[in-house]
């Protein structure tokens, strides 16, 4: 089993170091900073601001990880009133040790524990209503072998960096997301702007945009499925 190492990150939320695949998953800048950054900024408020009566959203994320995401998203949820769809998949989940020692509730808001610890004690495999605007659906599973009915708005891209799991990171991959997309205008936002990457994503069909990225790193990117 892998070796997992909480640290603290420069905000002050915290980040897993995974010592046998040598990364983290989160920044070291920033934990918290950089996941509203790129997943809730330039993601899902993005595709809000541009479907302003969409009765309810459906995310799809590419690894559950330490829930910050899934957390922040649940915070966007309630604020904005808007019924949120989500689903993730992630083949190695944190073990309670991990996840229980994690800060993120009480830097975003400590009403939000119960909530937090309720994503990571659920059952996998099956949707679960973690708050009345939210619903939760974690699977154990690979993103090769990755099989869902469902449709997506919006897409976080949140594996590994290409340098530790390139298979991730492919035009296969991509085209998988692509295809998984609810509709025209679907978002899919990630943290790594590679050429590789960048190339990929618009292989496959996204319209390709760099963004500026969170502190500690200089770009990011946003691609949008555009249908002619």
């Amino acid at each position: 089993m892998n070796k997992k190492v909480l640290h603290i990150t420069e905000d002050g939320s915290h980040t897993i170091a995974d010592e046998a695949l040598n990364v983290t998953y989160h920044s070291k800048h920033g934990a918290i900073q950089e996941s509203r950054h790129v997943f809730i900024n330039a993601g899902l408020n993005y595709f809000l601001q541009q479907h302003l009566n969409n009765k309810q959203v459906c995310v799809f994320e590419m690894g559950f990880g330490t829930g910050l995401n899934a957390l922040l998203t649940l915070q966007q949820a309630i604020q904005l009133n808007q019924k949120i769809i989500y689903q993730t998949i992630e083949p190695y989940p944190l073990s309670a040790e991990a996840y229980l020692r994690l800060n993120y509730a009480s830097l975003i808001d400590n009403e939000l524990q119960q909530n937090f610890t309720a994503m990571h004690t659920c059952e996998w495999n099956k949707p679960v209503s973690i708050h009345p605007l939210f619903s939760l659906q974690k699977i154990i599973t690979t993103l090769q072998q990755f099989i869902t009915a469902q449709q997506f708005d919006v897409i976080y891209f949140d594996a590994f960096d290409p340098n530790a799991q390139p298979e991730l990171w492919t035009i296969e991959i991509f085209k998988k997301m692509f295809d998984h997309m609810l509709h025209s205008n679907g978002v899919l936002t990630t943290y790594c702007s590679k050429g590789i990457v960048r190339r990929a994503l618009q292989f496959v069909g996204f319209t390709v945009e760099k963004l500026k990225g969170p502190k500690g790193k200089r770009e990011i990117v946003r691609a949008v499925k555009t249908l002619i």
